[in-house]
Formats: C-alpha cells, structure tokens, sequence
C-alpha cells in the first residue's frame, strides 16, 4: 500500500476453541492471554506492551473458534519490531507457572464480566442451543469451572502441538514489498512441521430450538437464528446480500420495520457467521420485556418477505451499495487489509481481491436471494435464545412460528 504510513501485521494460528475437548476446554483462549506475560526477547507483560506502545503502535489477539490471531500496527519505519514481537507472542512464549496462575485469576474475571453482560451472553446461549454439548456449543473461554481445572501442562502441550511455523499464516499490509516481508517472516518465526487433530464435523443443526434464562433486569434480549452456509459455499454471495437487505445498517429491513416504524428496539441488526462445514444466520434485538413477543412477531415477519417475495430491485441496490462501499473503506486501511488477506490465506479456499468480491456481488439477483431464502428460511430450523426477567418460555413456543 504504496504511501501509507502504518504497517499491518496478522498472524493467524490455525487452531481455535473447535479442538478442544471436555477435559481441557477453554484451552485455545487461556493460551492467548498468556503469551502476552513474557516471551524469551520480551520476559515480562510490560516488557511485552512496551514493545509495541513505547513505539507508536497497538498490539492484542482474539481466539476464534476455528483459528487464533495476533496483529500488530505500527509505524511503517517500525516494520522489523512488528515482526519480532508477534513472532516471540507465538512461536517463543515462557509459559511460566506463576504466569499461568495469575492469568487464570484474570480470565475468570473476564468470563464473569460478559456474563453480566445479558446483550453479549444470550449469544452464548444461543449457541448452547444451536450446537448442543459440542465444542461449537461452549463458550470461547471456557467456564470457571473448566478454566481452573486446567493444568500446565495442558497448556503447554496445546501450544506446542497448534503454536508450529507450519502451522501460522502471517499477513501484512502497508508501505512494504513482499520480499521484505517474506525475509522478516523467515528471519523471525523460523520453520518447524506440525500436526493438528482434526475436529468433529457439526451434529444436525439446530439441537434445540428454544433456550431461555430468566434473570431481573430491565431489557429483554433475543437472538433468533437459523442454519446457513459453510465457509465457501458458492450461495455466500447471496447470502451477503439477504444479510444486507435484512439487518445491516440504519436502511436494512429489520432497522427500519422494528427499530423506527414500531418502536419496539433501541438495537436490531443480522449478521451470519460461517465455519468450515456450517454457518448461522442471526438476528439480535434488545426490548422492552412486554415487547418480547410482538418483537420476535416482526422479525418473522421479515423472514418471511425475504422467503414468499424476491426484493424489490431498488432495495437490492441500495444494499449493494452499502455492502460493496463498506468493503472499499474498509480496504484504504492497512489493519483491514491484513485481516483481510490472512483470514482468506488461513481459512479460504483462495485469496480474493476485491474486485472479485465486488463483481461476485454485483451478480446477486432478487431471484438469487429468494431462492437461498425459500431454502433456509423454515420453521424446523428456527433456534431461539432469550434472556428475560420473568416466565416468558410458553408465550415464545407459541409465538415461535414461521407458517
């Protein structure tokens, strides 16, 4: 990105939450946060933030539930201390004893924190009900429980199984050539084979298609979802833009039939989320409690339109616009760039540009997105998760109904 004065840099390890079993669950994250508390160049956590902080830049890493990753940005004149902090985060990590136990004390608290927070946990009860007691079904960090019985060594042993040369995929965006970017990488992480065990495929989706909590608070939240497509599935273009007629952004259906024309949520919006073998389609809204019903009410209503009714051509438009348009902003970015390349290296089957994205979408038609609707969009496949103060489970199976 000739001219740009940051540099980029994600690294994605090909090993997440999905690896995991009963016996160490919460592994993937749990290995995450301790890296960041010493590295051999980098022995201690301020050491560790220095190197990024002290120098102009940000660092963190997120674990997914099929892969892991740390990024770096920093100034362009900074490039060859990206590459070396993030190659010592996850190819040289101390893991000492008393790292791991201070931190354990922290993703404790952590866990504790979301589940106070009802709009972030009904998704983890969503997807409980979604996928069932599989590893696809477990929170990303783990429980409390699971969190404190794991040892060491099981931490240990994951990264040295899943945190391999061969087994990352490095990305970087901005003012650098590729060779400079190949040497560093090479200089940096070094090579190493690795082998990783597979993960069992997704059981028949959903599990249960209803999964209340109650709890005394002032909002109600529901997260309504349905099956959807696999990573790479030739529909996912179509289904970018049903997603985009029915819930992204202030123009979407879901915005503008449930948030301004009825007044029955602050925050209403859909996204879809894809895994190698499954995907999701999902619908968040936070209400009022004694809106819960007329709330879950409309957005059936919207799934419907997109099942019996092919979008009108203008609306279709519009959506594309605000879709292809995000993506190009997004892209004069060096951090979205890397993310960018390095998810599609990582977990694709081939690295897009996006141009070809942008053509792929604009071939979407209505009868494109009416037939990908008419074939997801059923009564069997529906998955309901809410928290809410009060009994409200026999008033949403009734309500719970596409036909």
């Amino acid at each position: 990105m000739p001219g740009s004065r940051s540099l980029s840099l994600a690294v994605f390890v090909l090993a997440g939450s999905r690896l995991e079993t009963s016996a160490d669950a919460g592994v993937a994250h749990f290995m995450e946060h301790v890296t960041f508390k010493g590295t051999r160049a980098y022995p201690s956590p301020r050491a560790v933030s220095e190197a990024i902080e002290g120098h102009g830049g940000s660092c963190n890493a997120a674990t997914d539930r099929e892969s892991t990753v740390y990024w770096a940005r920093l100034p362009r004149r900074e490039a060859e201390r990206a590459f070396a902090v993030l190659s010592e985060l996850t190819v040289r990590p101390l893991l000492r004893d008393g790292d791991i136990a201070r931190e354990r004390e922290i993703i404790i608290d952590e866990i504790r924190s979301y589940r106070d927070d009802p709009g972030q946990y009904v998704f983890n009860i969503f997807d409980r009900a979604f996928f069932g007691d599989t590893p696809l079904g477990w929170e990303i960090a783990g429980d409390e429980d699971s969190v404190r019985q794991l040892t060491d060594r099981q931490i240990r042993d994951f990264w040295a199984s899943t945190y391999r040369p061969q087994n990352l995929v490095v990305a970087a965006a901005g003012d650098i050539e590729h060779r400079e970017v190949t040497d560093l990488v090479a200089a940096t992480f070094g090579s190493g084979p690795a082998q990783l065990p597979g993960f069992s495929p997704a059981p028949a989706l959903p599990v249960e298609r209803l999964a209340v909590e109650e709890r005394d608070s002032s909002q109600a939240h529901l997260c309504l979802g349905l099956p959807a497509l696999p990573r790479d599935d030739p529909g996912q273009w179509a289904l970018e833009m049903l997603n985009g007629v029915l819930g992204e952004g202030s123009s979407s259906r879901l915005f503008q039939k449930v948030r301004e024309e009825a007044a029955l949520a602050y925050d209403v919006n859909s996204f879809q989320t894809d895994l190698s073998d499954c995907g999701t389609l999902q619908v968040y809204a936070g209400v009022d409690p004694s809106d819960l019903r007329s709330a879950l009410s409309a957005i059936l209503d919207e799934l419907r339109r997109l099942r019996d009714e092919p979008v009108p051509t203008d609306e279709l438009e519009r959506a594309r616009a605000y879709i292809s348009g995000r993506l190009e902003l997004r892209m004069e970015e060096t951090r979205h760039v890397a993310s960018w390349l390095g998810v599609q290296e990582a977990l694709h089957e081939r690295v897009l540009s996006v141009d070809e994205v942008l053509t792929e979408l604009n071939a979407v038609t209505p009868a494109d997105i009416q037939a990908l609707a008419q074939r997801l969009v059923r009564d069997d496949r529906l998955c309901l998760a809410v928290i809410s103060p009060g009994r409200v489970a026999s008033q949403l199976e009734r309500t719970l109904k596409l036909d």
